[in-house]
């Protein structure tokens, strides 16, 4: 789809849900559809910005017409790779959610906070743009795994910091509503304190390349980065998911989130699965845990 086609769909959608109907261009109605609807592809979240800063949405088929929520998937990747292009969030479209996959600049292309900027960018134009969609602002739920579940629990606890949040549609909120967090990385530094296959504190590590620095000899920039710097008592309600035999990012580093969360009193719930490694979980508890969690907090129609 060219610029000029999704510029003339995001003005038909406005115009359409200014009467309170929203049908997609192959007539199909945004609604509590029990099926995969179309998407639309690499819209762009930051006009003119890198080709890294567009997401994908994909909507329910048929049904009610009404305003959905939306569940953001961000990827994993070490912050150096990963596609939007890979979303396990898309079978949530069949419950009757709308469904977002972003891509972010990684550390090659900047250094943090590009990438929560970035992530903090597509929120805000999702919601700049909920209406044109039929995606209810006030209903914005974040998964993300690994690198993308260090990025969404930083949109959970810096949603009020307002230093991450630059670029267009800054009169719009980019706070959001529900967390799942699949063993994302939060204290850096603390992240050799466990067994590991990688060796965190290296110059070349993950976590270095995404500061600009070895993590022990930048601890400013790591506290920047932790999710746990931003933790207070008015953030949104975790899900945080985490083998306890993660070979890479060590099942302590939910714990820290998990005791911050709990010290601010913020409604927070770790699931550990037992002999779990870094995803691929077995474990079927995992992906019902996911469901009920959404439909707790977000309450899809």
């Amino acid at each position: 789809m060219s610029t000029h086609e999704r510029s003339s769909l995001g003005t038909r959608f406005g115009r359409i849900a200014a009467l309170g109907i929203f049908l997609l261009p192959w007539g199909t109605a945004l609604g509590a559809g029990l099926g995969l609807g179309p998407m639309l592809r690499d819209l762009e979240y930051v006009p003119g910005g890198h080709e890294r800063q567009k997401l994908d949405l994909y909507f329910p088929s048929g049904g009610e017409i009404r305003f959905h929520p939306l569940i953001i998937w961000v990827h994993g990747g070490a912050w150096l790779a990963g596609s939007k292009d890979r979303c396990p969030a898309r079978r949530f479209v069949e419950q009757g959610y709308v469904v977002a996959s972003i891509n972010y600049r990684l550390s090659q292309h900047a250094t943090f906070p590009a990438q929560i900027q970035d992530c903090k960018a597509a929120v805000r134009w999702l919601r700049a743009n909920a209406g044109k969609y039929g995606i209810d602002p006030k209903r914005f739920g974040v998964w993300g795994a690994s690198a993308g579940g260090h990025l969404v629990a930083l949109l959970g606890t810096a949603g009020d910091v307002n230093d991450f949040d630059v670029g267009e549609n800054l009169d719009v909120s980019s706070r959001v509503q529900a967390v799942c967090d699949f063993f994302g990385p939060t204290d850096f530094v603390r992240m050799s304190d466990y067994p590991s296959t990688m060796d965190h504190d290296a110059a070349d590590s993950p976590e270095s390349k995404l500061v600009g620095g070895a993590v022990q000899e930048n601890k400013e920039k790591v506290q920047r980065a932790n999710p746990i710097t931003y933790v207070t008592k008015d953030d949104p309600p975790f899900l945080i998911v985490h083998g306890d035999k993660d070979p890479l990012v060590p099942h302590n580093q939910s714990e820290l989130l998990l005791a911050a969360l709990k010290q601010a009193t913020v409604e927070v719930k770790l699931y550990t699965v037992r002999d779990g490694g870094h995803g691929g979980f077995q474990d079927p508890n995992v992906p019902a845990l996911v469901t009920e969690f959404f439909a707790r907090h977000l309450n899809p129609l």
